[in-house]
């Protein structure tokens, strides 16, 4: 996130609306300097024209300025609607507390951050966006918009949930009903971008059967695997005994990590791949999202799938 901070917009913004701002301006600054220039970002209501078509819908000021033929595209043929859904159940809170004012992040800080940014970006784009949130049960649940009071509205929950990471009582994920009941729903064809660890409790085939649903129901599916790299995937801990405590659970288990790292890295492997391949198998969108890497991989994933569609 850029430090620069205007003082005057962050009283006026709020300060997670104001962060959302600042990193989805960096990321268009630096999309127009690299090979991802030709990404719409600012004119989501135009599209290029294609020969053959009606000249009626051509702007015809913008061809003055550009040289190319544009055509309107109005709300309801431009208009992407999206829902956001976070999994803020305990295991997003690893690898433990953080403040909301440092530069530390846990999962949920994360996933709470790239949202945000999201819904920044879906304001420029002029998409209608609402947001899900869950843990053992759909916690919140809004229909996609597109206007400043939802925006507003948005945010205020996503602070809510920001003032959170630092800590939370023991909940297990159950995404398997609430995945369903949001396919139910959300009634008009949406994008539904899921950011969780995808430990959910339950059999992993019910889990993929309320993705399918949603897949169905003739909406797309992109889910950011939110992980902390070096420990949940590379296992890279000190050498000396450890006590490791399932935050669902409270489960404690002492042991040396180099005891156990090779059959841990196994089963993290196994897990990962199933995750891969069944999404495959569904036509959904499957991110790796590191909470170490920042929201510009989150943005650049939207675009490039928000491409696709359009």
């Amino acid at each position: 996130m850029p430090i620069n901070i205007d003082r005057r917009e962050f009283q006026q913004l709020g300060r997670l609306e104001f962060l959302a701002k600042q990193a989805v301006e960096g990321f268009i600054t630096g999309m127009h300097k690299s090979p991802f220039h030709g990404f719409s970002v600012e004119f989501a209501e135009h599209r290029l024209y294609n020969s053959g078509e009606s000249t009626r819908h051509i702007d015809w000021k913008l061809f003055a300025r550009t040289e190319k033929l544009f055509t309107k595209r109005y709300e309801e043929e431009t208009n992407l609607r999206c829902q956001l859904v976070i999994d803020h159940s305990s295991s997003m809170y690893y690898p433990g507390p953080v403040s909301p004012d440092s530069n530390d992040f846990n999962k949920i800080k994360f996933s709470v951050y790239a949202a945000a940014a999201l819904i920044e970006l879906f304001k420029r784009q002029r998409d209608a966006v609402g947001i899900s949130l869950f843990a053992e049960k759909l916690d919140l649940h809004t229909s996609a918009r597109s206007n400043p009071a939802h925006h507003r509205f948005l945010y205020a929950h996503m602070e809510e949930l920001l003032n959170t990471v630092g800590e939370k009582n023991q909940t297990k994920t159950f995404a398997i009903d609430v995945l369903h009941e949001i396919a139910e729903s959300v009634n008009k064809r949406s994008l539904v971008v899921l950011f969780s660890d995808m430990f959910s409790a339950g059999n992993q085939d019910e889990l993929f059967a309320a993705l399918q649903h949603l897949r169905h129901n003739k909406h797309e599916v992109i889910i950011f695997h939110v992980v902390d790299k070096k420990t949940e995937m590379e296992f890279d801990f000190p050498n000396r005994p450890l006590t490791f405590i399932d935050l669902e659970s409270g489960e404690e288990v002492k042991a040396n990590p180099v005891d156990v790292r090779e059959n841990y890295l196994s089963q993290m492997a196994a897990f990962h791949s199933d995750l891969k391949i069944r999404c495959g198998q569904y036509q959904i969108d499957f991110v790796e999202a590191d909470v170490n890497d920042g929201v510009n991989p989150i943005l650049l994933e939207y675009m490039l799938k928000r491409q696709k569609l359009y």
